[in-house]
């Protein structure tokens, strides 16, 4: 396991110890680079129109199409440092 798959694993557990809830623009980016480093670029079908969670998700991760996982790895990391720090 390279050192930013550990840092990446530790960042998906510190996450869950924040004392404050993430606003939802940064829980919408968590998710989608969390899905860019764990699966690539987005795949499937788009969610219907009415499903605004879903739809919201799904069109974060696809804008980091392209992204390598290590960028996305890096980037979730960097995230929840910044929120740990807050």
């Amino acid at each position: 396991m390279s050192d930013l798959q550990t840092l990446f694993t530790q960042a998906q557990a510190d996450v869950k110890t924040l004392s404050e809830r993430p606003d939802n623009q940064t829980l919408l980016q968590l998710y989608a680079l969390f899905k860019q480093a764990s699966e690539g670029d987005a795949h499937g079908e788009r969610p219907g129109v009415m499903d605004f969670i879903n739809r919201a998700k799904f069109d974060a991760w696809e804008k980091l199409k392209g992204m390598s996982a290590d960028a996305a790895m890096q980037g979730y990391v960097d995230v929840v440092k910044g929120l740990l720090e807050a």
